[in-house]
């Protein structure tokens, strides 16, 4: 059922350039994770730049590079100990 949505809100979700998800947390972490495996597409990248300020993707790019080194050191450190 749709009568929780109203018109205005069912045009603006049709309109091109318009996203439901635009700006969700989901969707920045699919960025950085892509960019990071070096497999994000220029139409992806294009789009998150379009999207408003870089902010967000700096902060979850380094809270990512954070938890890689954490993981890491923890990692050889568990290795090494056996």
């Amino acid at each position: 059922m749709k009568s929780d949505r109203t018109a205005e809100q069912e045009s603006l979700d049709n309109e091109p350039g318009h996203h439901r998800d635009r700006g969700s947390v989901l969707s920045v972490i699919q960025s950085v994770l892509a960019a990071a495996l070096g497999i994000q597409s220029s139409k992806n990248r294009e789009r998150d730049f379009s999207e408003g300020g870089p902010r967000r993707f700096i902060i979850a790019g380094l809270l990512f590079c954070l938890l890689f080194v954490t993981t890491l050191v923890a990692l050889v450190r568990w290795i090494t100990a056996s």
